[in-house]
């Protein structure tokens, strides 16, 4: 039976800088994951993928503990808070932490459907987002295309929309989508005569079918999925913004999105970290335990300095995004990119330093498991999604060269 280690973060870190508010919300989502996530952590992240298998109880505690009105306004029905980006960033380590799987499917459930809702009318709103917020309805996020991951500028997405009487009309195909087969509706990236618009479509709508879930290497519990399109009519409400918005109403989604997996890329490092010292204190080798080893020392100590680095860089992009800045591109990019790294970073020392133990899904001689495979296959998705990290690095160089 698996149990939890002793947190580093609590003895090596201080959060003065964090604001109070954050701090507070913290442990509120630690207890959560250690409580309820933590128990049936294991299985959710060994067992095949299935459309059967989504964690319907977990999400619905967290709508009764108000965790997914965390980025919204009052208004909106929201939590209100002064830094609900720092605030859903931290939960998306906390959950991490435990299970990067369960933290996937949360973020796209809440931030990147959630905030693309958010930006949306009133009608949108009050359909859509107060449900996404209560757990009534699973919302999903396809932007992502077959033949196109990051491009997806206009004249590169192959689903396409045209006007209607009333409305449009969506014909296409959607990959790599979490939460689509068991979601109620999706905020859909379309061209639009090129120009890219961002649609609400109801997933129950005639034409809109999915594929069986993708069977992956890690991030199991995060069920994606292929969303076709075959001529389906979408209210002329259900358009987010304006005609040629979409982009626009991706990007604001996907600041929050980034910064998210740069915490969760966080929580899995701190994990695998945790997990390695308590090992490392245990395990003999020719005749002292293996953190007496300065080789060791030293790559801890240079690890444990890089994870604090990526904790306060998605801590300062959620700062950037509260205080206003609706594209922190320097920050978002950098807490993307540095903690999807350091994440594959740790895991790959992690498995290492547990040897042969590293490489167990489950030791047959008494069913020991061992989180740190886990983490080792979860983590290398961050590095790829929503922007490949070699895209974000593009990114930051045009901050530091310009477009031209």
């Amino acid at each position: 039976m698996r149990t939890l280690p002793p947190r580093m973060s609590e003895s090596l870190y201080h959060d003065d800088y964090v604001p109070q508010e954050t701090l507070k919300l913290r442990k509120k989502f630690r207890a959560f994951a250690e409580k309820e996530l933590f128990p049936i952590a294991y299985e959710f992240g060994q067992r095949r993928e299935s459309s059967d298998n989504f964690p319907w109880a977990l999400f619905q505690s967290m709508a009764k503990k108000g965790f997914f009105k965390v980025p919204h306004k009052k208004g909106d029905g929201g939590l209100g808070l002064k830094y609900p980006a720092c605030a859903a960033a931290t939960l998306a380590e906390e959950l991490a932490y435990i299970s990067a799987s369960f933290s996937g499917s949360v973020n796209a459930h809440f931030l990147l459907a959630g905030i693309s809702l958010a930006q949306g009318s009133s009608y949108i709103k009050r359909n859509y987002l107060k449900p996404l917020m209560e757990c009534e309805a699973i919302g999903a996020f396809a932007m992502t295309e077959p033949q196109s991951g990051s491009d997806v500028r206009s004249d590169s997405l192959i689903t396409k929309a045209s006007k209607t009487k009333g409305g449009y009309v969506v014909s296409g195909q959607k990959r790599y989508i979490t939460n689509a087969g068991i979601a109620d509706f999706t905020a859909t990236l379309v061209d639009l005569g090129g120009k890219s618009c961002m649609f609400v479509i109801d997933m129950n709508s005639k034409g809109v079918s999915t594929s069986e879930p993708d069977k992956k290497l890690g991030n199991r519990g995060e069920l994606t999925y292929d969303i076709y399109f075959d001529k389906v009519r979408v209210p002329k409400e259900n358009l987010i913004g304006e005609v040629g918005d979409g982009l626009k109403v991706c990007l604001r989604a996907l600041m929050y999105g980034r910064t998210g997996i740069g915490a969760g890329g966080v929580g899995m490092a701190q994990s695998a970290f945790d997990e390695s010292v308590k090992y490392m204190k245990e395990r003999q080798a020719f005749g002292k335990p293996l953190s007496q080893f300065q080789h060791w020392q030293f790559l801890m100590a240079e690890r444990a300095v890089e994870i604090e680095n990526a904790r306060n860089l998605y801590i300062k992009s959620g700062r950037q995004i509260d205080g206003g800045n609706k594209f922190p591109i320097l920050e978002s990019s950098g807490a993307k990119f540095y903690g999807s790294k350091i994440s594959v970073d740790m895991a790959r020392d992690a498995v290492q330093i547990f040897g042969g133990y590293g490489l167990m899904v489950e030791l047959g001689h008494d069913g020991s498991t061992y989180k740190v495979e886990e983490i080792y296959r979860d983590s290398k998705v961050g590095e790829i999604y929503e922007g490949s990290n070699e895209i974000h690095k593009m990114v930051i160089a045009r901050e530091i060269f310009g477009k031209e």
